[in-house]
């Protein structure tokens, strides 16, 4: 029996939708990085990117717990000197809260190439309305 590799025309890849609401971030964050990365599937191929699409709703409702709010900080750089801002995640979920779940997931995809690739595959929206119905997605739930 020969092994099977997957490239990108035997691929069948499928959307799913994801209630945030409630969820802990950093167990939303894993299945949902597994989904995109397609470790979900039996063809799972770690070299290609065999994932399916996932959107993510009410990421602006998502829980975190201990004292995460005020000490986990998020940083960036304007590349100018002495252009380091750090942000809470109290302060980002009420700005951005798309953001804080995109960086959650990022971080637990693959980097260079085949991980950019898998995150193009993410959608994460603050309230309930996406506007992805054309592609039928299907529920996913999240355990815990």
């Amino acid at each position: 029996m020969k092994t099977f590799m997957a490239n990108p025309d035997k691929i069948d890849r499928k959307w799913y939708v994801v209630d945030a609401k409630g969820a802990t971030l950093g167990r939303l964050a894993s299945e949902v990085a597994s989904v995109l990365r397609g470790k979900n599937k039996p063809e799972f191929t770690p070299h290609a990117d065999c994932g399916d699409y996932v959107i993510v709703i009410n990421a602006a409702e998502v829980k975190v717990t201990g004292k995460k709010l005020d000490q986990k900080i998020y940083y960036n750089h304007s590349e100018y000197v002495g252009g380091m801002r750090e942000t809470t995640l109290r302060e980002l979920l009420a700005k951005k809260p798309e953001r804080v779940v995109e960086l959650a997931i990022k971080g637990m995809l693959p980097k260079g190439p085949l991980g950019r690739d898998m995150y193009r595959k993410l959608h994460v929206y603050a309230g309930e309305n996406h506007g992805h119905q054309a592609q039928k997605p299907v529920v996913m739930e999240i355990k815990g």
